[in-house]
């Protein structure tokens, strides 16, 4: 509390209140990551493997896209930001569907993402060559960046390291999902492809935050972990 008379600008408190304000908690931006994943990534298939085994692929397709544009929707409606993951899955689930109806070929839906993971692998590979590597403008989606923020050494490296990591394994994942394609059942290609793509995000997801962190602890830009009462006062 400011003494009596002035203000908090006056006694120095304002800037430490506003840079708190600023750095969100780890578990804040775990959630955040949390729910961008759930949302534009395991949702749509989980929703899809469910709709293929009770109704068949074409509904399938179906539902994977209203739920992406429901989601976009629904924040949209209820003033919240729409991240760029979930931007990116609708772009994606789109031009699959498009082109698997213009065919009439479910077997293009399926090639489809290959090619989807390879050029987003290529693209993330080609964006190392500009000042702002693919993570970096995703970043922004999970952490309150600037520019000021951005342009530190150590948060550079960490975008960049993480825009090969995830390169690496959108062109590894493509690769794979190209070979199950070819050599097991559409039943079987579904189900596996599924749980190996969730599985993948979320442990690339784990080392991105563990990376992350490592970088905002030495960087300050966590908030100070929430002490316990009980421990305080004894």
């Amino acid at each position: 509390m400011a003494p009596p008379g002035l203000t908090p600008t006056e006694t120095g408190l304002e800037p430490a209140l506003s840079d708190q304000v600023h750095r969100p908690h780890l578990g804040e931006i775990v959630g955040r990551v949390a729910q961008s994943l759930l949302v534009a990534c395991v949702a749509p298939i989980a929703l899809f493997y469910v709709v293929f085994a009770t109704t068949g692929v074409w509904t399938a397709m179906a539902a994977a896209l209203v739920w992406s544009y429901g989601a976009i929707a629904f924040r949209a409606l209820t003033g919240r930001r729409t991240s760029g993951l979930l931007i990116l899955t609708a772009t994606v689930l789109t031009g699959r569907t498009l082109i698997a109806l213009v065919a009439s070929s479910t077997f293009l839906y399926f090639l489809q993402p290959i090619i989807s993971d390879v050029v987003v692998g290529t693209t993330f590979l080609l964006s190392l060559a500009s000042a702002r590597p693919m993570v970096a403008r995703l970043a922004g989606d999970f952490y309150p960046m600037d520019h000021e923020l951005s342009l530190r050494p150590r948060i550079r490296k960490l975008f960049r390291n993480l825009t090969v990591m995830w390169a690496t394994l959108c062109l590894s994942k493509a690769l794979f999902v190209f070979w199950l394609l070819h050599s097991q059942s559409l039943d079987t290609f579904v189900l596996v492809q599924g749980v190996s793509a969730v599985t993948l995000n979320v442990l690339a997801t784990a080392a991105t935050i563990g990376a992350a962190v490592l970088v905002a602890r030495k960087e300050g830009l966590l908030a100070p972990r929430r002490l316990d009462p009980v421990a305080v006062a004894a």
